[in-house]
């Protein structure tokens, strides 16, 4: 019953911007942690941010800091992802994840995950 789904990935130039959403049916941001991962091809899958269930805290991994911003419209069940200053790098299959431990989540763990929005960074 739970539908996580990814949107608004494409190809981007260095240096440019793309805004990614997910979509989630069947549960309650109140209730869970919510983040986004990426997976290179023949890479292991990576964290990219999280946001908490409670206020809201955002963290984020070192790759991506100043440049990603994680957010969340609670009315919208919809969670963001703004990407600024884009880098080859960055070029991977971005996921939204759940679940309701963000400690768990933070480690790569998920309850729920969607099938991913592809993201290409010319270079």
């Amino acid at each position: 019953q739970v539908q996580v789904v990814e949107s608004g990935g494409g190809l981007v130039e260095t240096g440019g911007s793309l805004r990614l959403s997910c979509t989630v049916s069947g549960l309650s941001f109140a209730d869970y942690a919510m983040g986004w991962f990426r997976q290179a091809p023949g890479k292991e899958r990576e964290g990219v941010a999280t946001i908490t269930s409670g206020a809201g805290s955002t963290y984020y991994y070192d790759s991506v800091k100043g440049r990603f911003t994680i957010s969340q419209d609670k009315a919208k069940n919809t969670l963001y992802l703004q990407m600024n200053t884009l880098k080859p790098e960055d070029t991977a299959m971005y996921y939204c994840a759940a679940d309701r431990r963000c400690s768990r989540l933070w480690d790569g763990y998920g309850d729920y995950w969607g099938q991913g929005t592809q993201v290409t960074v010319s270079s």
